[in-house]
């Protein structure tokens, strides 16, 4: 009997097929061809407001100068360590502050300072992150007490997620437990 109702089914299967539907056509003669049309590019100039004189820059190496001028200047900014499980700062470390200070507020004074925190990969996650943006904190106190306008700065916290060394070892650590120095325009 089930044979009997599997071969109806399969015979009826067979049959039925496919039905020879024609495909859809597209009335081309209606369709809108779109066309895109290429952008000259943008040209700058600068115009003297004394006599109108059209002033040619070239902006880009302008930008680049800027770039390399802030890079520089960052080469000079040393970063700021702490002991483990801490975020005050040590004599040596408000030297550097004093140091990284006068820099920020003399060929820098045209740039953002945005103040990194890091931290070794002991704590969680949450703790690393709390105390990163603790030691970002601290350092910026002490710039502002250096005489470092405090809008100028800005804080972030990489916890642990941003080591510049991965050893197994004490002194690996230590070099992880720092707030670097960013310049921004």
């Amino acid at each position: 009997m089930k044979k009997a109702i599997l071969s109806g089914a399969i015979l009826a299967l067979i049959l039925s097929g496919c039905s020879d539907s024609p495909k859809p056509q597209v009335d081309e003669s209606t369709e809108e061809v779109k066309q895109v049309k290429e952008v000259a590019p943008v040209e700058t100039e600068t115009v003297s407001a004394e006599n109108g004189n059209v002033i040619n820059e070239d902006v880009t190496s302008s930008a680049d100068s800027n770039e390399m001028n802030m890079a520089s200047l960052e080469s000079e900014l040393v970063s700021a360590y702490f002991a483990f499980d801490k975020y005050d700062i040590t004599s040596e470390t408000r030297e550097n502050i004093s140091a990284n200070a006068s820099v920020a507020n003399g060929n820098a004074s045209a740039f953002m300072i945005k103040l990194e925190g890091n931290c070794d990969e002991w704590g969680s996650d949450e703790y690393n992150f709390a105390l990163g943006l603790k030691r970002a904190d601290a350092v910026k106190k002490a710039l502002v007490s250096e005489g470092v306008d405090a809008n100028r700065i800005t804080m972030v916290s990489y916890g642990e997620s941003n080591p510049v060394c991965n050893d197994k070892t004490r002194e690996c650590w230590a070099k992880n437990r720092r707030v670097d120095y960013k310049l921004l325009p």
